[in-house]
Order: structure tokens, then C-alpha cells, then sequence
């Protein structure tokens, strides 16, 4: 890994991206007590192996090679095909219903009333005293503080900022605000009022401006940083970002502005800075009403924030939940061919100068394409991530020149008049305010308890369900073309107290090249005896689980880490598989796994997916945190492509002679348990599914894109029951209850399809 920049953690986004790949995900929890039993697909008292010798070099090295990878793709694939403007035009209203999908807003919301609310009127103070010792007698400009609701409940506050006299409808300008936290005495003024200078200047120049505050920093604190800080991943699952908050509350702003007699509503322009440069972009390339725009310091390319690690400088919504896998060119050339500024410093850490020059770069194609290259700026100047007067007087001459056609000198710099609690809007907040909480309702989720209630109705759902899933939530995958599993091979393999231990390895994904292990009798790899004809158990690990099992597959090899080679066949004794270094051997495990196999005649496959066990990743838990966002960002996540790698892993045990022609029941526990569910529904078929402890929500469980927009884990449960001969949950009361209400309630009549099993500990 390389370092650059160093990076701060300040929540108003001053802080610097440091130029390094380091990696999040939650911490390991707290190894259960109880270990799945890889026999029974049960489980059983143990304790988890010794872990702290371990490793994570090659996890973090791979999975940085991946987002590499990722990334380069997606660059190469920013307008291709698109040659003519006839192609873009064609191309575009597809990309601008894309857009609004990723930021939870297909369908669009109701256009409810707005019921805006004047509560107060501020003149500008008396100027200050001229040369001659003169000041202006009458106000220059008068600011209004109102609310207003983009969703009933979603109260917004803002400072509209007019010239005392008005004769004749005037340009507007929406300044939407970055993370300004000002606060006094313990009551938040709202970030309104730490950008006042912005509004007070084109209200002294002709404009009318409305600064409004965001959810939060305003004067309610809502909630920006749900993956970033509040472990709330289930925000993916169910496609909500801040982000379409705050671009469908600047869309409603440009509704109020149109309603106001002072406003020419062909004249309207927006900016802002950082989180106001970020919510500037969704405006503008969703909504043909803004004439001209200059978002400040709120775009860069994918590469900064995946590969340069720029994410870990921005709270959740600044990005968009990237389904359809976009760079952001994409959603600067949604503004052409109307006149935009892309403005930026050359210091700012968190959208550095590269990736700012570069979309400039890939934008411009598109503008040539209207021969309207003029109507495309780059403003750079010099300073760190700051509202400094350089951008300030820039975005001043842009709007100037396209709303009033007006390219005289700026004269006057833009000044705060008033003190923060002279624009703060409300006294006390409304009790039936749904700021606070608007991330449980923008976006709508489907009803667990909604199930098909006949197997027709199941079937025509699956098929939906299916599609759907394979669109939205893994749309992240590659094809089965493009990523064709080549036949495993056997990297390390010993015969030891009557069972054979191989380790096999198969590409899954470039580049991971992931182990597997399988554990049989002794007289099965022969031929003819054993569990040549029986069942195949494909267990899919956790880390808790991998944990629990990986001293005992150590001890298989003996107690020599000797040479620790990657590939060969090896006696006992000699150097067990380069995925067990450092792990402590744990003899009396061994012999359990042994015995169950022996006593069985079952083969059992061992298995865990990227970013688990032998290619775990990083354990600090902030770094974690940001690896799962980063996936976010290549429009997937780190459980979709686990999903993904059982799948792989199904492809090549069906393409195996040994155990290719035997029936599968595949199995997991915990967040496996939802690995292998999706897994049996969208890859090779599996003959039964084992699923201890699997979660009755989305949210209680791992996180995929977009899934709570189509199916719940029950709805989920039914469809495979409907395509293997038996899933049977393993669960603690009450969920056990639930599960078993779910299976009599199901379309399955006196068929038993899903069969529970409690255990209680």
C-alpha cells in the first residue's frame, strides 16, 4: 500500500484523504460458544482456534489488487458507444432514470404541498461608512426565514434573501449548504447560517437566494452517516441514501422559488459547497430548471475515492448507491449542455485536484458534442477544502454571466451581516418532525410478512424476485463468460485416522484464487465404498466459524510449518497448505471431525469466501467499516460477491468427478446462512439447504444492494423451498416460532418442504 496525503477525521469534510487502500468491515464478533458441527451442520460447544499469529498481508493485498481492478474497469467504461450527440441524447433520459433509481427517488415522490412558512423578516444592516463618511439609509436586501416540507413531516429551514425592492422578476440562485455544525449554547442555528455571506451577496447584486440547511447539521440533527459511523448497512439494503434527501430537497426549494412573484423561473441557478457542491450535482442532472450551476469542491472520480481512499473523508451522503455502476462523469455530463463550473482548489485532500481534472477531462466530451465547450468551466484555485473568497468570486462571475448576462468586475466581496441566531428559523422544533428519522420511510421496503399463498403465485413471484435480484443486488457481478471457474486443482492433501484432508483451490475472481477444503474417508477417494453414492454437506464458513475449525484442519497436516508450500501433494507430517500458516493445530478438534466423518461415510467441504479466514482482511474496525463502503461505491457489496464465491464454488464442485455427481446440502450459520440461501436460488442447485440461525429481516443480517426493495428473507426461504427437496432452519425461540408460522403459512400445503429445529443455549 502506498501513502499519500494524511487524512483528519473532521465531520465538516476538512479532513485529508490520506493516498492509501486500507480496508473496513465490521470487527470479528465475539466468537460464538457454539461452532458448527461440520458433520450435522448443527452445532457445538467449542472454542475458537488461536488466531493471533495470523496474518492479514494477503487478504489486504488482494483485496486492494481487486478494487484496482474494479476501478479500471468501470473508468473504461464511462461513455462507451457514445460517439455523437444523437448517441447521448439517446442514451440520457436512461441514465437520468438510473440516477434518480440510485439516489431513491424512482418513483419520484408525490409533489406534496410544501405548506412554506414565513416566520420572520431581517433588513440588512446600515453599510458600513464610504470614503466620504456616507452610509446607506435604506436596507439593501431583506432576508426571510421560512420552513417548508419536501415529504410531509421532512421540515426544512431556509433564509430566502431578496433586494428590499423588487420591479421586475429576478434570477434565483438555490445555495445548498456543506457540513457547517453551528451550534450555540447546546441549540443548533442550522448550517443556513454559516454560509450567510453567500446569500447576502446576490441579494445586494440583483438575485434572489434561498439557503437552506440539510438533515443534518440544520436545525434538526439528522443523520448523514449511517454506513460511515452508525453501523446502519442495512441503508443499502434497502437503496436509501442521504443523498436523495437532500437532491429531492433541493428539487422542491426550486418548486418554492418558481412559486414566488420576484423569481424568474427561466433564470435559476444553484451552488454550494462540498456537501452543497455534492447535492448541487444531483439537482442540476435530475431537474432542467436550473439554467446554470457551479457545485464547489463536490466531485471527483471513483478512482480518488475507491482506490485513493477519499471515501473515508465523506459521510454517506455524498455518494449515490452506485447499482448501475457508474464513474461520476456520468452524472456531471447529465448538466450539458447548460453552463457549469466545475470549481475546486488544488490543496483539497478529500476531492483531489487529479480526479477533478480528470472528470473535467471526460466531461468535455460530451460538451463538444453540443459545441458548447464554452459553456463548460474548470476553476482551480489555490487553498486546502475551504469556502475561500477565490471560489466564492468565480461562482459570482459564473452566475453573472449566464442569469444575467452581466461579465462586469466583481467589486464588492460577499460579508456576513447578521448573527446566527438572527436566522435561526424555528423556536421549538415540531413535535411531528420527520427529519430525524426520514431514513426509516424515503425509501419503501417490502412486507416480510407478505407471502405467496399458493405455488403458483410463489412461482410467478420467483421469477420476479429473481430478475430483480439479479439487476439490482448483483448487478456487481461479472458474467458467467467473463469469469469462468477453471477446474480446481489439489494444492495439499494427507490421509490421517481413517479420513483424507485435500485442499483444493479454484479461481473464483482475479484475484482470488480460494481454497476449499474436503474431508472424506479414506477408502472414498478409491472408489466404491464409503460415501461414494452419499451426501456431499457444502459448509460455507463465517469467521466465527472458520475460527472454530481451522486449528483442526491444521492438525491434519501434523505439527511441521515447514516450507509451507502452496501447491504439491504431502504425506503426513510434512507442510500443510500456505491458507493454515499460523494457525495453532488443534488435535482434539481433528479427531472430532474425523470421527464424524468416518462414523457419517459423508464427505464435508469446507469453505470460506473472500475476506474470511484465509483471505480475512484487515481487523481494525474502522478500516473495515470503509472497505464495505467501498464496495458500495463499484455497486456491490463485500456479502454480494461472497455470494458470488459460493456460487464459483458450486460451479466447480458440479464439474468435479468425484463429487460432482452426488447430491448437495449446502449449509451455513449466521451471515452464511444468508451467503448460501442466495447462493442455491441463483447459481448451480443444490439438493437441500441447512441454515442455522439465518435472519428474519435484511437488516438484522448482511447487506446486499437493494434487496429490502424486493424481497425479505422469508419470501426468500419459500423460494428455495420451492426448488430443493428440503431446507431445514435451525434457530433459538422465538425465532424458531416465526420460522415455523412462516412454513405452515406457506404455499406448501401438507408437503414438508421447510422443516425447524430449536436448540436453546
Amino acid at each position: 500500500m502506498t501513502t499519500g496525503a494524511n487524512r483528519t477525521n473532521r465531520e465538516d469534510h476538512e479532513g485529508m484523504c490520506r493516498r492509501t487502500l486500507i480496508f473496513s468491515f465490521l470487527l470479528t464478533r465475539l466468537v460464538l460458544t457454539c461452532a458448527m458441527s461440520l458433520a450435522t451442520g448443527h452445532v457445538a460447544a467449542e472454542e475458537p482456534a488461536d488466531v493471533a499469529e495470523r496474518t492479514t498481508a494477503r487478504g489486504d493485498r488482494w483485496v486492494a489488487e481487486y478494487f484496482e481492478a474494479e476501478t479500471t474497469a468501470l473508468e473504461q467504461q464511462v461513455f462507451e458507444g457514445i460517439e455523437t450527440k444523437e448517441d447521448w441524447e439517446a442514451a440520457r433520459e436512461g441514465y437520468r432514470r438510473q440516477l434518480a433509481e440510485m439516489l431513491g427517488l424512482d418513483p419520484m415522490p408525490p409533489r406534496t404541498p410544501l405548506h412554506a412558512t414565513v416566520v420572520g423578516t431581517l433588513d440588512s444592516p446600515p453599510r458600513v461608512p464610504d470614503a466620504d463618511g456616507q452610509t446607506e439609509a435604506e436596507p439593501e436586501f431583506v432576508v426571510e426565514r421560512l420552513h417548508f416540507q419536501p415529504v410531509p413531516g421532512l421540515y426544512v429551514a431556509g433564509n430566502l434573501y431578496r433586494p428590499k425592492s423588487v420591479s421586475e422578476p429576478l434570477p434565483a440562485v438555490l445555495y445548498v449548504c456543506g457540513h457547517a455544525n453551528v451550534v450555540q449554547d447546546g441549540v443548533r442555528m442550522g448550517n443556513k447560517t454559516a454560509y450567510q455571506h453567500h446569500g447576502a451577496w446576490f441579494a445586494r447584486h440583483g438575485y434572489v437566494c434561498m439557503i437552506i440547511d440539510t438533515i443534518q447539521r440544520g436545525e434538526f440533527e439528522g443523520i448523514h452517516h449511517g454506513t460511515y459511523r452508525y453501523g446502519m448497512w442495512w441503508w443499502n439494503d434497502r437503496g436509501y441514501t442521504p443523498a436523495g434527501v437532500e437532491a429531492w430537497t433541493g428539487i422542491r426549494a426550486i418548486d418554492y422559488l418558481q412559486s414566488r412573484p420576484e423569481v424568474d423561473s427561466d433564470r435559476i441557478g444553484i451552488t454550494g459547497r462540498s456537501g452543497g457542491g455534492v447535492y448541487s450535482w444531483w439537482v442540476a442532472a435530475l431537474d432542467d430548471r436550473v439554467t446554470a450551476a457551479v457545485p464547489v469542491a463536490g466531485i471527483t472520480t471513483l478512482r480518488n475515492h475507491v482506490v485513493d481512499g477519499c471515501v473515508e473523508g465523506h459521510c454517506d451522503c455524498m455518494f449515490m448507491v452506485n447499482t448501475y455502476r457508474w464513474d461520476y462523469p456520468i452524472v456531471a455530463a447529465l448538466v450539458a449542455p447548460r453552463p457549469l463550473l466545475i470549481s475546486n482548489s488544488d490543496k483539497d485532500g478529500i476531492f483531489p485536484l487529479d480526479g477533478v481534472v480528470a472528470l473535467h477531462a471526460k466531461v468535455r466530451q460530451i460538451y463538444r458534442l453540443y459545441d458548447a465547450e464554452d459553456r463548460l468551466g474548470l476553476q482551480i484555485t489555490e487553498g486546502p477544502h475551504r469556502d475561500t473568497q477565490e471560489l466564492r468570486v468565480h461562482a459570482f462571475r459564473w452566475m453573472n454571466r449566464f442569469l444575467r448576462d452581466d461579465d462586469s468586475l466583481i467589486r464588492v466581496p460577499a460579508e456576513k451581516f447578521f448573527a446566527p441566531e438572527q436566522l435561526k428559523v424555528f423556536d421549538t422544533l415540531p413535535e411531528d418532525e420527520r427529519v430525524t428519522s426520514i431514513h426509516e420511510s424515503f425509501v419503501a421496503g417490502v412486507d416480510p410478512e407478505d407471502l405467496p399463498e399458493s405455488r403458483d403465485e410463489l412461482s410467478q413471484a420467483s421469477a420476479t424476485w429473481e430478475n430483480r435480484l439479479r439487476e439490482k443486488t448483483f448487478g456487481g457481478w461479472p458474467s458467467d463468460d467473463a469469469v469462468s471457474p477453471s477446474a480446481s486443482t489439489t494444492a495439499a492433501e494427507v490421509t490421517r485416522d481413517g479420513v483424507r484432508v485435500s485442499v483444493r483451490e479454484f479461481d473464483g475472481q482475479a484475484p482470488y484464487r480460494l481454497p476449499y477444503y474436503v474431508v472424506r474417508p479414506a477408502q472414498d477417494q478409491a472408489g466404491g465404498a464409503g460415501g461414494e453414492r452419499g451426501k456431499v454437506r457444502v459448509t460455507v464458513l463465517d469467521q466465527d466459524a472458520w475460527d472454530s475449525v481451522a486449528g483442526g484442519l491444521r492438525a491434519a497436516f501434523g505439527d511441521d510449518d515447514s516450507g509451507n508450500k502452496e501447491s504439491g501433494n504431502e504425506e503426513s507430517g510434512k507442510a500443510p497448505h500456505a491458507s493454515l500458516n499460523g494457525i495453532r493445530p488443534d488435535s482434539e478438534r481433528f479427531e472430532k471431525l474425523a470421527r464424524e466423518v468416518r462414523d457419517s461415510g459423508t464427505t464435508t467441504v469446507l469453505f470460506a469466501p473472500r475476506g474470511v479466514g484465509p483471505t480475512e482482511w484487515s481487523r481494525d474496525e474502522r478500516e473495515r467499516t470503509h472497505l464495505r463502503r467501498r464496495f458500495m461505491l463499484l455497486g456491490q457489496t463485500a456479502d454480494g460477491m461472497r455470494v458470488w464465491d459460493v456460487r464459483q464454488l458450486l460451479r466447480v464442485l458440479n464439474e468435479s468427478e468425484s463429487l460432482g455427481a452426488r447430491p448437495y446440502v449446502l449449509a451455513g450459520a449466521r451471515d452464511a446462512a444468508s451467503w448460501v440461501l442466495h447462493a442455491s436460488l441463483l447459481g448451480p442447485p443444490v439438493d437441500e439447504l441447512e441454515l442455522t440461525d439465518p435472519a428474519m429481516r435484511n437488516r438484522d443480517g448482511i447487506s446486499l444492494l437493494n434487496v429490502s426493495r424486493i424481497v425479505e428473507p422469508p419470501q426468500l426461504v419459500l423460494m428455495a423451498a420451492d426448488r430443493v427437496n428440503l431446507v431445514t432452519i435451525v434457530a433459538r425461540p422465538p425465532q424458531s416460532d416465526r420460522w415455523r408460522r412462516i412454513a405452515s403459512d406457506g404455499p406448501f400445503g401438507d408437503e414438508q418442504r421447510i422443516v425447524v429445529e430449536e436448540y436453546d443455549r
